[in-house]
C-alpha cells in the first residue's frame, strides 16, 4: 500500500517562506515522479512543480524562481520550499506520485494560507 503525507503547510504572511514536505511510504517504482500540485477554492487543480526520479524539474509560470522542488532518493520525500509567498498562492497543496510502473498516487493535502 503506497501512501504519500504531506507536511509544513500553514498560515503565513505575504513575502514569507514555508517548506512542505512530502513523505512516500510502501513499495514504489524507481523510475517516478513526484510533484506538488494545488487547489484554491472555486479553481482547478494546477501543477506547482515536479521532480523526476533522475532530478530534472518542471514549474508552473506563477511559482517559477521563487518555488524549488527537490528529492532524497534515499529517504523516499520530495520538498517543496516556497519564497516570496503571495496571497495568491493560498491553497491546499497536494503531493502526488506518478510511476512508470505501479500507477500515480495523491497525498491528502496541506493547507497553505497567506496573508496580506
Amino acid at each position: 500500500q503506497v501512501q504519500l503525507v504531506e507536511s509544513g503547510g500553514g498560515l503565513v504572511q505575504a513575502g514569507g517562506s514555508l517548506r512542505l514536505s512530502c513523505a512516500v511510504s510502501g513499495s514504489i517504482f524507481s523510475i517516478n515522479v513526484m510533484g506538488w500540485y494545488r487547489q484554491a477554492p472555486g479553481k482547478q487543480r494546477e501543477l506547482v512543480a515536479s521532480i523526476s526520479s533522475g532530478g530534472s524539474t518542471n514549474y508552473g509560470d506563477s511559482v517559477k524562481g521563487r518555488f524549488t522542488i527537490s528529492r532524497d532518493n534515499a529517504k523516499n520525500t520530495v520538498y517543496l520550499q516556497m519564497n516570496s509567498l503571495k496571497p495568491e498562492d493560498t491553497a491546499v497543496y497536494y503531493c502526488k506520485l506518478d510511476q512508470r510502473v505501479g500507477g500515480s498516487y495523491w497525498g491528502q493535502g496541506t493547507p497553505v494560507t497567506v496573508s496580506s
